[in-house]
């Protein structure tokens, strides 16, 4: 059965690839696995049709079926447990793997996405600079274990994994930052993720909906 997964039809990151259905098209690259894309917009994101699918009216969503999923995490495990390639076949490895993938959404990008929005809602409140640097302390502080964690390795646990591959579609909303930049390690880690052929497939293929809506 075809799978379907929902994407902005303008994307609000400008076709940097930071969008979550990024994700869920490089797992499904690196698994070799055709997919179709159903855009939508913040209107129809917020419609009963798609409310059903994804109860917070975001994306991305994930159709095989009579399967529905939502939340870029969850789609990229099932993913990942279904192809080689993206989780190990040794069950302690395998585990490990998936703590990697939580590791990434829930402790490294909270103050990365944070500090995002902050940049965007609340640079002209008076409290934006104790916020923000508040928020840069507690990424900093994140950046040191993980790259101090990684060391020397290429990847975080042996061979690549979807642990990687969520770490670094988090890490990507850093690239170009003073943050990113202090870390050369995790910078490196950064663009082998980005130097993926499965990666770049799933890029290209992300930009090129945000060049179509722009009229490029």
């Amino acid at each position: 059965m075809t799978i379907t997964i929902t994407a902005f039809e303008k994307s609000p990151d400008r076709g940097r690839g930071l969008a979550r259905d990024m994700r869920v098209r490089w797992a499904l690259e690196e698994a070799g696995e055709p997919y179709e894309v159903r855009l939508v917009t913040f209107k129809t994101m917020r419609e009963p049709a798609h409310m059903a699918l994804q109860p917070f009216g975001q994306i991305p969503t994930y159709e095989e079926g009579d399967l529905a999923l939502f939340e870029s995490g969850a789609i990229v495990l099932h993913i990942a447990e279904r192809h080689q390639g993206l989780l190990p076949g040794d069950a302690g490895a395998r585990a490990r793997a998936i703590a990697w993938m939580f590791a990434a959404l829930n402790t490294i990008e909270p103050p990365i996405f944070d500090r995002a929005l902050a940049t965007i809602l609340e640079r002209d409140q008076p409290w934006y600079e104790h916020r923000l640097n508040a928020l840069e302390a507690t990424i900093r502080k994140r950046l040191t274990d993980l790259s101090r964690r990684l060391g020397d390795a290429d990847w975080l646990d042996g061979a690549f994994s979807a642990g990687d591959l969520l770490m670094v579609t988090v890490l990507l909303r850093l690239k170009g930052s003073h943050l990113l930049a202090e870390f050369p390690t995790l910078s490196a880690y950064v663009a082998r993720g980005e130097a993926r052929p499965a990666y770049q497939r799933a890029f290209a293929a992300q930009l090129a909906v945000f060049t179509a809506a722009s009229g490029g």
